[in-house]
């Protein structure tokens, strides 16, 4: 057996006496103090026959510590044929006495035994959600992407001898009490990731909340993307989204006070080493109401309007709590700076000027540039909080649908110009052979539920079902793109449901079109939701009518609180859509504007 603990900084101890080797690996790319180290525990359950140390290369026979640049060991085994070796292996980031104590957690259980524990306990969280159908494909491809739904974040806590919460930080190097979590990208996952745990698994969540206030005490920051610190990657402050939908939606049973005022020190700085925490080009955007394109700030409309929405989303968090007008004054005034970003006469957000003047040359087929990791065809419709105000922008609803229509429409074309050459997510673009919707990408994920606020949901219907078909398969090639920290597969789980979370920090969910016949949801309150549709096969994919504990229902969303009560709701499945659901403008869902109408 080999045991390579990298380069960088390492340490390996062979301890024959124990059947034991126990060290360290300082190996990383970014994101942790100086003092990392990953340390390891290893114990076989058979005495060594030889041993022997690797210093840099160089083995040295007998040795059993080592310390240097690159460490590693070797140990052999005398053996029969068949005979099978077993290694119980745990790791710390605290200690090397803690990867001890972590390495009880196995108990003197057999691997058999550990196995079906392991199996049992993914049981018991796929199992939250039951669904019923007669193709097995259908089954394999929507748990595969619960499965990966739940993966992250990480779980970056340990429990000392004594059962107490613990973790190193990855932001100050310290061992502190308390919940930590790591390995997410809030850029994609506050989209639909984190509603769903506030929907299905809260108590994780409450944890993770836990972790974020921690997060905030240790480095003066939240996260935006953690690995397993603070890393520079992606644009926005979505942070704001996750706290706030979490409150709104009734979690508690963490320090939300901690939280409300990192939200407010983020909204209004910029870590002083990391670009993407907090709000970079702030001064600009409190000042102007915009990221100017021309400041050497990459990405400017992508920032204004993920900047836009997350000030409204701790303009609602804010409310929650009961803070004062003054106070929420500024989040709720900038709550509408997207608008800033909108030129009338392509209907379209594009980059703007210092000096007020739109960028000039403007190619909405252009990814990058004043965008991330889209064009002006993908972002236009980050407006998640106000899509009656966009609509409004647009010139009504049959100008905006004609717009969003044009997505499907257009060719698969672009201008890869901005990255010098084509990245996966255009690449996958042009394999969809969607027009430009580009799925694989987040920030048009939500676009195709748009259509429940301008009247025309069976749009919706239509295009979430081709969605699901086309671009989720159980086969090896089965998956659209970057999953994103399992973003891209809650979307399907929650579109099999037939609802989707448009604008986290509100209650709602959208209505979409339902994919199986049955399907139940074990809610952590002991509630369940049946979501019924008899009639649905790939030809019935409109809804037609929807009834809730057998009443009719008009709406074209759900909300929160209801379904956390428990319900049986009837999709009536139709081969035709139904074009009159959904027009009465009291069924169609929240927009900041008729908020700030009331």
């Amino acid at each position: 057996v080999v045991i390579d603990a990298f380069d960088k900084g390492s340490e390996v101890t062979i301890i024959p006496s124990e059947r034991k080797i126990i060290g360290y690996t300082t190996k990383n790319n970014g994101g942790v103090p100086e003092n990392f180290k990953n340390y390891f525990v290893i114990v076989f359950n058979k005495p060594f026959k030889n041993v022997a140390a690797v210093k840099n290369g160089t083995l040295k026979e007998g040795a059993e510590s080592v310390s240097c640049d690159h460490a590693g060991a070797i140990v052999s085994f005398e053996t029969q044929r068949g005979e099978q070796i077993e290694a119980r292996v745990a790791s710390s980031f605290i200690s090397a006495e803690q990867a001890e104590i972590n390495l009880k957690e196995l108990g003197n259980n057999s691997f058999d035994v550990i196995k079906e524990q392991g199996k049992q306990r993914w049981n018991d969280v796929l199992g939250r959600i039951e669904v019923e159908d007669d193709n097995v494909d259908n089954m394999r491809t929507f748990y595969s992407c619960l499965y990966r739904s739940v993966l992250f974040p990480r779980s970056f806590y340990e429990k000392d001898a004594q059962g107490n919460i613990m973790h190193y930080s990855p932001y100050n190097g310290k061992v502190l009490p308390g919940y930590m979590f790591t390995d997410t990208g809030f850029w994609d996952t506050f989209r639909c990731l984190f509603p769903f745990l506030n929907l299905m698994y809260p108590k994780m969540n409450e944890m993770m909340q836990e972790g974020l206030a921690n997060a905030y005490k240790e480095s003066g920051f939240l996260p935006e993307w953690a690995s397993p610190g603070h890393r520079d990657c992606m644009v926005g402050n979505n942070s704001a989204s996750v706290v706030s939908d979490a409150c709104i939606k009734g979690l508690g049973n963490y320090d939300i006070e901690t939280l409300w005022q990192a939200v407010k020190h983020g909204a209004n700085n910029v870590h002083p080493k990391v670009g993407s925490t907090g709000r970079k080009g702030v001064e600009y955007y409190n000042k102007l109401g915009y990221v100017p394109y021309d400041v050497k700030i990459n990405e400017s409309v992508a920032r204004t309007l993920e900047y836009a929405y997350d000030d409204w989303c701790i303009y609602q968090l804010g409310k929650k709590l009961g803070k004062s007008a003054k106070e929420l004054a500024p989040f709720k005034q900038r709550a509408l700076n997207y608008r800033n970003v909108f030129d009338s006469e392509s209907k379209l957000m594009r980059g703007k000027l210092a000096n007020g003047k739109f960028q000039i040359p403007f190619n909405p087929l252009k990814w990058g540039d004043a965008f991330t990791e889209g064009n002006a065809w993908h972002y236009t419709w980050s407006v998640f909080h106000d899509v009656k105000g966009l609509i409004q922008l647009m010139g009504g609803k049959q100008h905006f649908n004609a717009m969003l229509d044009s997505v499907f429409n257009l060719p698969p074309v672009f201008d890869d110009s901005y990255y010098g050459g084509v990245i996966h997510e255009i690449r996958e673009m042009q394999i969809m052979n969607m027009g430009n919707y580009a799925h694989g990408n987040q920030p048009i994920q939500h676009a195709i539920y748009l259509y429940n606020y301008s009247g025309e949901p069976w749009k919706a219907q239509y295009w979430i079902r081709e969605v699901m078909n086309r671009l989720y398969t159980s086969t090896p090639d089965g998956y659209c793109g970057d999953e994103d920290n399992g973003q891209t597969s809650a979307w399907y789980v929650f579109s099999a449901m037939g609802f989707y979370p448009v604008c986290p920090g509100t209650t709602q969910y959208v209505i979409g079109s339902p994919y199986f016949k049955k399907m139940q949801l074990h809610l952590e309150n002991g509630n369940t939701i049946t979501l019924n549709a008899p009639k649905n096969s790939e030809e019935n994919r409109f809804i037609n009518s929807i009834s809730i504990n057998g009443a009719p229902y008009s709406k074209t969303f759900f909300n929160h609180s209801d379904l956390l009560k428990g319900c049986n709701i009837v999709y009536n499945m139709s081969k035709e859509p139904n074009k009159q659901r959904g027009i009465n403008e009291k069924d169609t869902p929240y927009s900041f504007t008729d908020e700030l109408k009331k």
